[in-house]
């Protein structure tokens, strides 16, 4: 819960704490996909090298489009994730002196 949800009544949270909620939940999804691809790619890898087929045409055909803004989306995710966390305390704290 954030510092400001905590201080509001019940069911008034401000946008950014909303923001923030949803760009977490979408950042762990994301987060999720980036691993699985790269465990995908690690049994693709293994399988291409022992004469398996176990999808390493298909990940090598999805790296551009989905492997590959799935990094720059956690990439730029977990920045503006930090900027809003800073921009919160800041607020709280200038709201705690006036």
């Amino acid at each position: 819960m954030s510092p400001d949800a905590a201080t509001k009544p019940s069911g008034s949270t401000s946008w950014s704490a909303v923001l923030g909620n949803w760009l977490n939940t979408f950042l762990m999804l994301d987060t999720l996909l980036v691993f699985l691809s790269f465990a995908w790619l690690v049994v693709a890898v293994i399988g291409d090298r022992s004469g398996i087929p176990l999808g390493w045409n298909l990940w090598q055909s999805l790296w551009q489009p989905l492997f590959t803004p799935a990094i720059g989306i956690l990439m730029a995710g977990a920045l503006v994730s930090g900027i809003l966390s800073w921009a919160q305390r800041k607020l709280a704290e200038y709201r705690e002196r006036t």
